[in-house]
């Protein structure tokens, strides 16, 4: 069974009911707050992984994955739902859709927790032969303007090739770069943009044109794909070398 470490965090997959609940319940104090148990007809379908604290046994980050034959099954993945992706449907090789990622908030070392789960993520493309990582990334609340250099950033920079462009499905969206009226801030842009989105577009991932607008998660998220080809090997190599 795929699990990777470092000396304190040790990522694996849910063995049992009690685990998959460990995820739910974190997901749901990161995304909605307070207590409860954050559960989705998805969960049925995916296979989930904790990261665990060693010297604590807590459960310090979670994430859950969907896998695909190919694209002609892309319109079951959680982010069909608010993307219209047929633009993907012809994509040949296997597929992965990372969902639900979070840290927990009293975490300290968050970018341990992130380096160990990228690790996981290599392994279990590795084994799966995966072509393309795709999933939905989060921003907390619903205010598209407090992220206005970020989205900048991807429009100038970072959108998906256009054989791959997600269209627009979900009733509420914005495109990003509407009504702009002041130059990009980018070091405020980098601040603001969620750890695991940075991690994607470093090795070379692309966002789609728009933001939808969730307000049942409180979150603002794009669709983000990877395709594995395009990882710079110095850091699939570094992703591997994490100890197993």
């Amino acid at each position: 069974m795929p699990r990777k470490c470092n000396s304190r965090y040790l990522a694996r997959f849910a063995e049992t009911d009690a685990d998959v609940q460990a995820a739910q319940t974190l997901r749901y104090r990161c995304f909605r707050g307070g207590d409860g148990m954050d559960v989705d007809l998805f969960d049925a379908m995916c296979r989930h992984v904790l990261i665990e604290d060693q010297t604590t046994g807590e459960v310090a980050g979670c994430f859950r994955l969907m896998f695909f034959r190919d694209g002609s099954q892309i319109n079951t993945s959680y982010a069909a739902q608010y993307y219209e992706l047929s633009a993907l449907k012809s994509y040949k090789a296997p597929m992965v859709e990372l969902g639900r990622f979070c840290i927990a908030p009293e975490v300290e070392d968050g970018a341990d927790v992130l380096r160990v789960a990228w690790a996981m993520l290599t392994q279990c493309v590795d084994d799966s032969k995966t072509g393309m990582l795709f999933g939905c990334s989060s921003f907390k609340g619903t205010d598209e303007a407090a992220y206005f250099d970020t989205f900048s950033m991807l429009k100038d920079n970072h959108l998906a090739p256009k054989r791959w462009l997600p269209r627009v499905k979900a009733p509420k969206v914005f495109r990003y770069g509407e009504g702009k009226r002041r130059t990009t801030d980018r070091k405020r842009g980098l601040r603001m943009m969620p750890p695991l989105l940075r991690s994607y577009l470093t090795m070379g991932g692309w966002v789609s044109d728009h933001a939808v607008v969730d307000h049942d998660l409180n979150t603002l998220h794009v669709f983000t794909g990877l395709e594995i080809a395009s990882v710079p090997p110095a850091r699939a190599r570094l992703l591997r070398a994490v100890v197993g």
